[in-house]
């Protein structure tokens, strides 16, 4: 009774007019706006830049594109022999996703967006430095996969053996069957994240290149024969489709096994979203970068 006494007591001292409940309404009307803006905008600790993974089959323009998004100019390049990281801040035109429905006075927004680009080497003995990266799968925010547009017409692939088309497309399978076996095992254990890939049509400019929809067209149709020819070595070693994909914790077969054509949309659903845009870098009229920056925005 005591207690319920001296709470009364309080409630009309706060609430009657009289300095102390002046001073305690003041400091609520005018202090908590103030902690609710400091809680809610406050800076976070980063807690590692953006990276983006760079690969693709060798020549087809890697070191060229980091080289540009970094420095913002072309210079000679070479093959790569061992990965090449760079720092890249994105260019006030590409906004991150993250941002875009922040408020301008938003302290987060204050400075340079920064991110990471892995270039790594395309030649077939060393394309494990890429596979081993996305295994770790350290901050790896997207794969950005590169072809030479120009590389995959019909008379470049008869201008060599095995030739640009079979290349980039045996690489890229390998790649997206990675990223879909790492998703899989992922969703089971509940940690499963979203891996967007890239693909960066390059190389547009020039007069023997094939527009974007035909090399999303060409490196479909290509992917499903490579498909199609490792099912078949499966039948033929005696595991079978089905004893692949059921039995194991990890699907081995790229895409959806009960269709006869592999497509790209086939790998949203787990959960590596695949888009091509194309550009090039070292054009006549300068280069064409912005939809990948867009991509790349679009990731952060």
């Amino acid at each position: 009774m005591a207690s319920s006494t001296a709470l009364g007591q309080w409630m009309t001292v706060l609430l009657g007019p009289n300095l102390l409940a002046i001073f305690v309404g003041s400091l609520l009307v005018l202090g908590l706006p103030v902690l609710v803006h400091y809680f809610l905008y406050r800076p976070r600790a980063e807690q590692g830049l953006p990276t983006f993974l760079i690969t693709g089959p060798s020549g087809s323009g890697k070191t060229t594109l980091a080289t540009y998004l970094e420095r913002g100019s072309c210079s000679a390049t070479h093959t790569s022999q061992a990965p090449l990281t760079v720092e890249v801040t994105l260019p006030a035109v590409a906004v991150p996703a993250s941002s875009r429905y922040r408020s301008s006075n938003d302290p987060t927004l204050s400075g340079p967006k920064r991110l990471l680009l892995v270039d790594t080497p395309g030649h077939g003995k060393l394309r494990y430095i890429a596979m081993d990266r996305l295994v770790e799968r350290k901050r790896i925010s997207g794969v950005i996969y590169v072809v030479d547009a120009a590389d995959l017409s019909d008379a470049a692939h008869e201008d060599r053996r095995g030739g640009g088309l079979q290349r980039s497309a045996e690489y890229l399978h390998d790649i997206l069957l990675l990223l879909q076996k790492h998703s899989l095992k992922s969703q089971k254990s509940r940690g499963s994240k979203a891996t967007p890939v890239l693909i960066v049509a390059n190389k547009l400019d020039l007069f023997t290149a094939l527009p974007t929809p035909l090399v999303k067209i060409r490196l479909e149709a290509e992917i499903s024969r490579i498909r199609e020819s490792r099912e078949k070595g499966l039948l033929d070693s005696g595991i079978g489709v089905e004893s692949a994909t059921e039995d194991g914790d990890e699907k081995d077969i790229l895409g959806e096994p009960d269709s006869d054509t592999f497509r790209f949309s086939q790998m949203a659903s787990v959960d590596v979203p695949v888009h091509i845009a194309g550009g090039y870098v070292t054009g006549a009229d300068g280069p064409d970068v912005q939809q990948w920056w867009r991509w790349i925005a679009d990731q952060m």
